[in-house]
């Protein structure tokens, strides 16, 4: 006699239940609700053990179901019941809580102390002065290419780049308007200029290895097309995008049938073919080309500020573009520093986690490489990676940066609610999506004054902050006010911490107590990116 197994239990009362809704349509219509249901349950499990696709399926009809809908609300349900208010998966609901509140003007203040352990090893705290400073505007600002013929003053909070493409168009529409509101800078991803980035905030145009917006048909770089673009009055700054924290190294497809007539019109491509985003620029191969091409954009663009935004590698590689600035007379206006945290960005899993120097790390190299070729003074730096509270923007103006731009943390404002579900066309915010019946949902007006609020309010807890240390600007801080507990228990501050150079000390045969410099200065070269002979010989003596 056959018996089903007890795995089939639910299969087997669903065929028990039809059987019985059958029998039951002889004295009443509402049996055909039975009929209805449990047919369509037993018609769900035969179909679960006749495919051969999901073993688990077939070894449990039906009930596999309620397993693959309980895994699909797996980071809802840890989000709302599991999680602490600090765990930072990727970001805590303090953090959210924090943006959500000041995106809405409402209050951002928290009763009955910290909920930190301020003696874990890693804890980071802000050094208050007692003699507090007053400070009457938080407009704080820095200005860059201020030899240039259209230089521009850069706020210190800043939307970092996310493409239309990425972002829905009443996503992007609101950034911008936030940013006109604000007067703040609105980058644009490498997706382009959109028609909904021209609301009238500020733009940086940024500009990826696949040249949207200014493209030729076999995808290389059009002169013409790029100055036509980059003399509009919305565009302050040009930024080229060497790689992204979210994926360094890595390009991109996006696939024929996501490119809506819109979107090809906005990065220069024909619709029904796949767009390809290269791992790396067709214009230059060697640092001295891309100081040339630096050099190129500066003048089509009419004279304003061009920089490079860049996760951090190979630390030879930087070191020979920081050679190549000296050796062509020429450098970037400003450098934007992404850490390799990760981003908007969709990007395989090992990338996220474990590819890219993280922002501190990235940040350290990059300011104090500058300070030690005597450039520092000459060029401005941006920061972008998990930078949301105030005290993050102080940090990170600390380890060497200028500004910080964001780009989760206006994407909260907007309303996201980390979903992650970024990369699917299904995010419930109607942020990161291209669907319009999800996207059309996010009002423009009301996510735009979010946005602003944000900003402002963000910059009025800057502001608050520096007071308390009695600074008066934020170019006044520095590694020795951000203090860091250690793995013994100790506590220092950054600048006991960090190896920092002195002015000009790479340039007089120094940094000899700075292992990193001591071991890849000296064999970069401002001709090659990629390993030079030198890099090689050593590597080959130490394995001997």
């Amino acid at each position: 006699m056959f018996v089903l197994p007890i795995r089939f239990t639910l299969y087997t009362l669903a065929i028990v239940g039809l059987i019985v809704s059958l029998i039951g349509l002889g004295f009443s219509p509402w049996w055909w609700l039975g009929v209805v249901i449990f047919g369509g349950l037993v018609i769900l499990g035969t179909c679960d053990i006749r495919q051969r696709k999901r073993t688990v399926s077939r070894n449990y009809p039906i009930l596999a179901h309620m397993r693959y809908f309980l895994e699909s609300i797996g980071p809802e349900f840890r989000q709302y019941f599991i999680e602490t208010d600090t765990d930072e998966v990727p970001f805590s609901r303090e953090q959210r809580n924090l943006v959500y509140n000041r995106a809405k003007n409402s209050v951002d203040k928290k009763p009955f102390g910290s909920l930190r352990d301020m003696n874990q090893p890693g804890y980071e705290w802000m050094s208050p002065s007692l003699t507090p400073a007053h400070i009457k505007d938080h407009d704080f600002r820095i200005r860059v290419g201020e030899d240039r013929a259209r230089p521009y003053d850069v706020s210190v909070v800043n939307i970092s780049a996310m493409s239309f493409g990425a972002l829905s168009p009443n996503a992007i529409s609101a950034l911008n308007e936030g940013a006109k509101r604000g007067g703040f800078y609105h980058t644009t991803g490498e997706g382009s200029i959109s028609p909904y980035h021209l609301r009238g905030g500020d733009l940086v145009w940024q500009l990826g290895s696949g040249y949207f917006g200014c493209r030729r048909e076999d995808g290389g770089f059009d002169p013409e097309k790029f100055r036509i673009n980059a003399q509009r009055d919305e565009v302050k700054m040009i930024e080229i995008k060497l790689s992204q924290g979210a994926k360094p190294g890595h390009g991109g497809i996006l696939p024929a049938a996501k490119v809506t007539a819109e979107i090809a019109a906005t990065r220069g491509v024909p619709m029904g073919h796949d767009v390809v985003s290269p791992s790396s620029h067709s214009e230059f191969s060697t640092p001295r080309e891309m100081i040339a091409f630096i050099q190129t954009l500066r003048e089509l663009s009419g004279g304003k500020p061009v920089g490079i935004k860049l996760a951090i590698g190979h630390p030879w590689e930087w070191f020979a573009m920081v050679k190549a600035m000296r050796e062509c007379n020429d450098h970037p206006d400003y450098i934007i520093v992404d850490g390799g945290q990760g981003g908007t960005g969709a990007a395989p899993l090992e990338f996220i986690n474990r590819l890219g120097m993280p922002l501190n790390d990235a940040l350290n190299l990059v300011h104090n490489t500058l300070v030690g070729a005597g450039l520092r003074k000459h060029i401005r730096i941006g920061a972008s990676g998990k930078i949301i509270s105030a005290f993050d923007v102080c940090r990170t103006l600390a380890m060497g940066a200028d500004w910080v731009n964001m780009a989760r943390g206006f994407m909260f404002s907007l309303g996201c609610i980390q979903a992650q579900s970024c990369h699917n066309d299904r995010c419930p915010s109607g942020v990161a999506t291209q669907d319009p019946t999800r996207g059309s949902r996010l009002d423009i007006e009301d996510k735009a004054a979010r946005v602003y609020n944000f900003h402002t309010n963000t910059l009025h807890a800057l502001r608050e902050l520096l007071e308390a240390a009695g600074l008066t600007h934020p170019g006044e801080l520095g590694p020795e006010h951000i203090i860091r507990r250690l793995e013994d228990g100790h506590a220092r501050p950054y600048i006991s911490l960090l190896n920092l150079l002195e002015p000009d000390e790479l340039l007089n045969g120094g940094a000899k107590d700075h292992p990193l410099y001591n071991e890849f200065w000296d064999i970069a070269s401002a001709d090659r990116f990629d390993a030079p002979t030198a890099l090689i010989r050593l590597r080959e003596t130490k394995l001997k």
